[in-house]
């Protein structure tokens, strides 16, 4: 038996005026449910898979999700120990996950392969970068091409030429400009008599080819006692492009560039305090709007003083002069949130890759988390304050 629903004038009045009355980011053609942040699969350590961490997000013209993340196999879970890129997939956006690994990528390094950015192309192609870490001196962000949809890979470009030593890409940090540049930022952590160096030399590299070539920046000026590390980048709306830092001091570094990444101005602080620990800033599709995702942690509270929590995600309609809708995700004061994929499912969900373990447990890095928002919930937070 079917039900008909007969709309009568003062009927319709009545929904216009609910309607009306739902305040949301942007017009809709659908009343939006707040929903709160979900986790929808945790990766858990075992003795033959110490850690999980460090992954991307894809969507394949199936339909479906891709998650890829570092998957290691031996040891401790030090960022050195064994480790392959493995994948889960999901055909509910992001609702429920495959149950089993598939190995994507079988370790190739000496050290391992780690460290996932994944970016579908202007001629639709995914490009797929991770780090090939031989040594401790050695560690170079790769490119595999795929025309099937991940079904298949090209051989790997080397993303760094021109230099030897140690490069860090963080995951999900890969971007290609409006006018098709591929561009990303890297930290060189030199080893010294004093051995391995903390305070990482920062670049970025460009491709007008889609990866074929790669061509080194000028490195960006720091003349403070700052240290650096693990960037991100972000176009902005006048062409110039920002670079977002890793730092000591308690909040994040800036860089600008003028030229698609040629050459950088001298870092300076932002207003976006932070310990030491990356954030994720990216374009929300369809407007001018960002969205971060970070540690929003001033260091005042000694309970928390240094650790990678709350676990936190903001708004900014300036560019990153100013940041509003800051709500936290989560707060556990032993709970550790780094490395975060941010990937939009559509317009009012989206779900992130995460580290999520715990500072006490000593797992912080070995659990990764898939969780999903509401982007709704994320607006009207602001609300309730």
């Amino acid at each position: 038996m079917s039900i008909k629903f007969i709309f009568s004038p003062i009927l319709l009045w009545v929904l216009l005026g609910i309607a009306f009355s739902c305040k949301s980011i942007k017009t809709t053609n659908k009343i939006l449910v707040s929903k709160e942040p979900e986790t929808v699969l945790s990766l858990q350590p075992s003795v033959s898979n110490p850690r999980n961490s460090e992954g991307d997000f894809i969507r394949l013209k199936n339909g479906n999700l891709l998650f890829v993340y570092t998957h290691y196999t031996e040891g401790s879970g030090s960022d050195h120990d064994p480790a392959h890129l493995a994948s889960r997939y999901s055909d509910d956006n992001g609702i429920t996950w495959s149950k089993q690994d598939k190995v994507l990528l079988p370790n190739e390094g000496g050290m391992n392969v780690m460290s996932i950015s994944l970016l579908r192309l202007q001629n639709g192609s995914i490009a797929l970068f991770y780090l090939r870490k031989n040594s401790t001196e050695d560690c170079i962000p790769m490119m595999r091409i795929s025309t099937d949809e991940t079904q298949s890979w090209s051989s790997p470009i080397p993303c760094i030429t021109d230099k030897k030593g140690y490069f860090v890409l963080n995951n999900d940090r890969v971007i290609q400009l409006e006018d098709g540049r591929l561009l990303f930022a890297v930290a060189e952590h030199p080893t010294t008599e004093k051995g391995f160096s903390a305070q990482g030399n920062l670049f970025s590299y460009y491709s007008d080819d889609n990866g074929k070539t790669w061509t080194s920046s000028e490195m960006v000026p720091n003349n403070t006692e700052t240290i650096t590390q693990e960037p991100g980048l972000i176009e902005m709306n006048d062409g110039r492009i920002m670079m977002y830092i890793r730092a000591s001091g308690g909040v994040q570094q800036l860089s600008f560039s003028k030229d698609r990444g040629a050459t950088w101005s001298a870092i300076e602080p932002s207003s976006i305090y932070s310990p030491l620990s990356p954030a994720t800033i990216e374009k929300v599709p369809g407007t001018k709007d960002w969205v971060m995702v970070w540690n929003n942690n001033d260091g005042s509270d000694p309970v928390i003083k240094g650790k990678r929590t709350p676990f936190t995600i903001a708004i900014s309609k300036d560019e990153g002069k100013t940041w509003g809708n800051i709500k936290n995700i989560a707060t556990d004061p032993e709970g550790w949130y780094c490395y975060t994929a941010l990937y939009f499912i559509d317009s009012q969900n989206l779900i992130l890759g995460h580290c999520a373990g715990n500072s006490i447990q000593r797992t912080g890095l070995a659990v990764t988390n898939l969780t999903t928002l509401n982007w709704d919930w994320i607006i009207k937070s602001e609300d309730k304050e």
